[in-house]
């Protein structure tokens, strides 16, 4: 009976250990010499960003892209340093597409949200927690800004009328 016993506690113990392995959470941090208080547009809680309504026309192709939205993120109450000190902006989305966007949990069909490095400027590719420089706080300065931007991208096709709407969060990253 104790053979029996410990053989099937044997064959368990995989099966439990891999049982747990999907509970697993993971915690990210930084412990730095700066940090500064952070507000998107002036908004230190919970920031929206407001797009325009765009034409489903407009997004008729694959790639196309329209109503870019430049959004602001700043930096205050940081120390005052003998160095500039470059510090990025650590975005990870909700719900990332495979290209790295923003995927639309709206009722508009293939229209996702990309995030771009500055007004005009490169896409962002989110892949987990992705760093982005842009932000400066120069010598003996104690705040700093930068423009970043939001824009609509068709990833598989026509757009469909339909809302959109989509989540990332945000933190500094002084390293």
């Amino acid at each position: 009976m104790k053979r029996i016993a410990l053989i099937l506690v044997m064959t368990a113990a995989p099966a439990l250990t891999f049982a747990a392995s999907p509970n697993t959470i993971t915690f990210n941090g930084q412990v730095s010499d700066q940090t500064c208080a952070v507000a998107v547009n002036g908004n230190a809680a919970n920031p929206v960003i407001l797009m325009p309504t765009v034409s489903a026309t407009a997004l008729s192709a694959v790639g196309s892209t329209a109503g870019e939205t430049p959004f602001t993120i700043s930096v205050s109450g940081c120390t005052a340093r003998s160095s500039s000190l470059a510090i990025k902006t650590a975005f990870q989305g909700g719900n990332v597409t495979s290209a790295g966007n923003l995927a639309n949990a709206g009722t508009a069909t293939n229209v996702q949200v990309q995030l771009l490095k500055g007004t005009g400027g490169s896409a962002v590719v989110l892949n987990g927690i992705t760093s982005v420089p842009g932000l400066t706080l120069a010598t003996g300065a104690t705040s700093a800004s930068h423009d970043f931007a939001v824009r609509y991208i068709s990833e598989a096709g026509a757009a469909t009328a339909g809302t959109v709407s989509a989540t990332a969060q945000y933190a500094l990253d002084y390293l």
